[in-house]
């Protein structure tokens, strides 16, 4: 009788663990495409320098996307860019597009673009006056190479959609690989400092005391795994800031959480799709490029050396845009039969985190500078933060950058939580320029703050250590100075009322209340909250301190795990997504605003910025629980048709007298042999690259000579060893030159290799035609 009761139930049981594993599945997405931008001429975002123009690609930008959905149910779709931060107007017109292709099935309230925060990456995109003054205005074709990018990417991943599970991995793990224990953390130590650490100990000592640092160390990391196909990408959100490529540098570069993905991708793509298990040791060495398909050249030196006297460079001449494309090395690397593995370093709570881990110091004395206000003598142009690698600010973005892959690849391996439940979302806009806040009272009870009307204090003025101001202006400035006021007020003057609002800040720049010719800054804000299973992703338009994510992260968990909530428990991962759907600058907590230092100077809706955000989303996260809607808010304007582009197009290209593009001006010497490390370094007779942006494709090429006369891709745009610097020699002159550097890595075959450039010329009809040069063979033994 009992055998008969347990073959009955075994069936009964069985079915229950299957539908339950299948609840548990989702159907994921993941897509990838070039959003690179115009490489010669235009102002890049971040540092507001105006001398820091495009002149080339370190190595190309790219949108990464992930969508999650229930089988029969909602779903979400997050995008990381390669881009200082999202726009709110590029977010306009992308839901747009998506409206048009795809019906409602995405939209403001389930789709999220952030930006990774790079400070090497064209600018011209956002559309409040303030943050498109050193651009000259809108840039058109910074704007389109974001939003044809961004709805590519999309289109891959929604066309990738497949069965798969999510996995979350952020916490302690302890792994034994054969007889050897080794403890894999979430935290990562040595890619980020407080930048403004005498702002963060201004927070009470109660609140500090329950962290072991002053900026937070642990990196959240999502898995995706195809039931077919296995690991097919992953996004991790880390806080440091974008800034290990310098103020003067102008070579478009996704700085280091750009490098860390493409670390990642390579990592897995070279490791076969990625049998990770004994593979966790490789991160020490960042992945070589050369496709495995190219048999390493003979040893024997001098054989090398006659053959590659064979191949000298070859005149310009005539191509095809589809050259450069089919050229590109990741299109010899792709396994066709499988979906392409997508990884993403995502931003977050990066407010006061800087990348430049050895501290900042003087560049006059090499003394470290002034603790509270960042100068030297009083000056604060002269203080610098140093990253790992100084004073090669490209070798301390790749440190910074493989430190981070490190991490990820470890946490990726030991992924072992698998998110199940529900898909779900919630978003509202909110008008932050006048908004009421409760907040607690010393002794007890509550109070009814506001907050205001964007503006901008002195120390904005001043700058970081990751990238210092001009003239007098001084972190920690809570005064001003008449001279800057006269000027301010040629602008606009400040109210009293927006004074007192506003205090202690002094307002420099009274973004919020200047209207002319349009908007200076925003005042409607998206806030969204994004939910895959026990993972809560927080959609925030800014850059958050270290402090301020902790307190927002803990208010929503608070809300999401209440008694009222069985649906969480205590298993919820939150994460703060960074400069996410539009930008509003800085978030402070109400310490740290009292400090003036760059931070709370840029925290625009004054002193109360923060405690406005918790309400708003403890409000979101109570919804998220109950079910109830809420109300969508006032919509942000479109100011597209109110643009205005001061930035000169491409007249014409041209070259000297006898020379054609693509011409070779600079060669590698003859009988050339180089050595791993060496710099080869070529030049090229070229055209502006705002002619075309070679999207999916490169300017600058390595070929490895494969057999006798079968030349293979090597290395271009998208590695971090290959520089495309462009340049003309003034202002107004219509030649201009490509000059190639290749840092030949220590990972590189012996062989005989070639550069190349591709580019396209622009005639005084407007046409617009491909070329390609070649230079001369050379040796790497």
């Amino acid at each position: 009788m009992g055998r008969s009761v347990r073959m009955i139930w075994l069936p009964i049981l069985l079915l229950l663990l299957l539908e339950n594993g299948m609840a548990s599945d989702y159907l994921m997405g993941l897509g990838s495409y070039d959003i690179t931008g115009p490489a010669a001429d235009v102002n890049m975002m971040g540092y507001a320098n105006t001398d820091q123009v495009t002149s080339g690609v370190h190595f190309r930008l790219r949108a990464r996307a992930f969508i999650v959905a229930e089988p029969q149910g909602k779903r979400v779709l997050f995008v990381n860019l390669d881009a200082c931060m999202a726009s709110q107007l590029v977010t306009i017109k992308v839901l747009e597009r998506l409206k048009a292709r795809y019906g409602d099935l995405y939209t403001e309230k389930n789709v999220a673009i952030s930006g990774i925060h790079t400070h090497s990456g064209p600018g011209g995109y956002l559309q409040y006056i303030v943050y498109i003054v050193t651009s000259l205005g809108f840039v058109r074709q910074s704007f389109d190479a974001l939003v044809d990018g961004i709805e590519q990417t999309i289109i891959r991943a929604h066309d990738n959609i497949r069965p798969g599970s999510v996995y979350v991995n952020k916490a302690v793990y302890v792994c034994i690989i054969l007889t050897n224990l080794s403890s894999i953390t979430g935290e990562l130590l040595d890619a980020g400092i407080n930048r403004s650490p005498s702002a963060y100990l201004n927070n009470p000592a109660a609140e500090r005391n329950k962290y072991k640092y002053d900026v937070d160390k642990e990196m959240t990391l999502l898995k995706f795994v195809d039931n077919e196909w296995g690991p097919v990408g992953s996004f991790n959100w880390f806080a440091t800031h974008g800034t290990s490529m310098g103020r003067t540098n102008s070579l478009i570069s996704g700085d280091n959480k750009g490098a860390a993905a493409r670390f990642m991708e390579d990592w897995f793509d070279q490791n076969n799709g990625g049998s990770t298990s004994s593979d966790v040791s490789e991160p020490n060495r960042i992945p070589r490029r050369v496709s495995n398909i190219i048999r390493i050249a003979n040893d024997n030196h001098h054989e090398l050396l006659e053959l590659a006297a064979s191949f000298e460079s070859l005149p310009g001449k005539s191509t095809t845009r589809f050259l450069s494309l089919a050229r590109r090395v990741r299109s010899v690397l792709r396994q066709a039969d499988r979906p392409k593995f997508v990884s993403a370093f995502c931003q977050t709570n990066c407010g006061d985190v800087s990348p430049n881990v050895l501290g900042a110091f003087c560049i006059d004395t090499g003394v470290p500078c002034d603790f509270n206000q960042s100068t030297c003598g009083g000056k604060n142009e002269l203080c610098y933060g140093r990253g790992p690698g100084y004073p090669d600010e490209f070798e301390s973005n790749r440190i910074i950058g493989q430190r981070q892959f490190k991490k990820a690849v470890e946490l990726f391996s030991a992924a072992s939580e698998k998110l199940n439940g529900k898909i779900d979302y919630i978003h509202t806009y909110v008008d932050f320029s006048n908004l009421e806040v409760t907040i607690p009272k010393e002794g007890g009870g509550t109070t009814t703050v506001k907050t205001c009307p964007a503006a901008m204090g002195f120390a904005f003025a001043a700058g970081t250590t990751d990238g210092p101001g001009a003239f007098d202006f001084k972190q920690g400035d809570n005064q001003g100075n008449a001279f800057w006021k006269l000027v301010r007020n040629v602008l606009k003057t400040p109210t009293k009322e927006q004074v007192d609002c506003q205090q202690p800040k002094p307002i420099l720049l009274d973004t919020g209340e200047m209207k002319q010719p349009y908007d200076w800054a925003p005042s409607i804000l998206p806030v969204q909250i994004l939910r895959i299973g026990q993972m809560v992703i927080l959609s925030v338009p800014g850059e958050f301190t270290t402090m301020a994510g902790r307190r927002l992260r803990d208010a929503v968990k608070k809300v999401l795990t209440s008694g009222s909530s069985k649906e969480f428990g205590s298993n919820v991962h939150v994460v703060i997504a960074g400069l996410t759907n539009t930008y509003s600058q800085y978030v402070t907590t109400y310490e740290e605003y009292q400090m003036q230092r760059y931070e709370g100077a840029s925290t625009l809706y004054g002193p109360h910025t923060l405690s406005a955000y918790i309400q708003v989303f403890q409000k979101l996260a109570t919804s998220l629980v109950t079910g109830k809607p809420v109300e969508p808010g006032p919509q942000p304007p479109d100011l597209l048709d109110k643009q205005i582009s001061l930035l000169t197009p491409v007249v014409m290209d041209a070259t000297p007298i006898g020379k054609q593009f693509g011409d070779v001006s600079a060669d590698v010497p003859k009988n050339a042999a180089f050595k791993r490390g060496d710099n080869v370094t070529v030049a090229f007779w070229s055209a502006c690259p705002r002619n075309d942006l070679l999207t999916e494709g490169t300017f600058a090429l390595v070929e490895i000579l494969r057999g006798k006369d079968t030349w293979e891709p090597a290395y271009d745009d998208d590695d971090l060893c290959l520089r495309f610097i462009w340049s003309r020699p003034s202002k107004l002159s219509a030649q201009s030159h490509a000059t190639i550097q290749w840092i030949v890595p220590q990972t590189a075959a012996a062989g005989v290799y070639r550069i190349r450039h591709f580019g396209a010329s622009k005639n005084l009809l407007g046409t617009i035609k491909h070329f390609t040069g070649t230079s001369s063979a050379f040796v790497v033994a």
